[in-house]
């Protein structure tokens, strides 16, 4: 188990130079040094214009703040994402053009290199008291977003991210109610 906080949170630029992303967590790639295996961040998308291209990996993106956005992908459908904490996901290579719907917004991000992990993100709302059992196989993150929350003996609070390495069950609890984002990886057996 490690905690992270924002001393460990490093901010980066758009693989595409649009913007900067504040990378929470990252798993390096295990045969590539410039690529990830799996990544959490969070961005302030500031303009309308062009999502980075990522070839091979999933992409899970989150709205925190702001009117939202419309997504063209492959310049043939449109996506409206203007409710926040509901995940979409995509796929990494996608040419998708970014329209803000009506100023800034901040996201969250999970990207996983779909040949080494399958991930998946899950926001979990709890109301003041209530406990919610997660299931922990494999790297499990769980990230704060509002209020505070905790598992048994380890309190996290606004903006801490929990890193934890097959931990089974998890009794994830909130005193004053919270908003976590709750991330799973999965890695894939690498071939031989």
């Amino acid at each position: 188990m490690r905690r992270l906080g924002p001393d460990d949170y490093r901010d980066m630029p758009w693989k595409n130079g649009g913007g900067v992303t504040r990378e929470l967590w990252k798993l390096p790639h295990p045969f590539d040094p410039a690529r990830f295996l799996a990544r959490v961040s969070i961005a302030t998308v500031g303009a309308s214009g062009p999502f980075s291209v990522f070839p091979g990996v999933d992409r899970t993106l989150v709205i925190l703040e702001g009117a939202g956005v419309a997504l063209t992908i492959d310049g043939t459908r449109e996506v409206v994402l203007d409710q926040r904490l509901r995940p979409f996901a995509f796929p990494g290579e996608a040419d998708i053009q970014c329209r803000l719907l009506g100023g800034p917004v901040r996201d969250f991000n999970l990207m996983v290199d779909r040949a080494l992990a399958q991930g998946s993100l899950e926001v979990v709302q709890l109301a003041p008291g209530e406990t919610r059992t997660l299931a922990g196989a494999g790297t499990v993150l769980l990230h704060v977003l509002e209020g505070r929350a905790t598992l048994p003996g380890e309190p996290l609070a606004r903006d801490e991210t929990l890193w934890l390495e097959e931990p089974g069950l998890l009794m994830l609890r909130s005193d004053e109610g919270a908003t976590v984002v709750a991330i799973q990886l999965e890695r894939r057996p690498l071939a031989p």
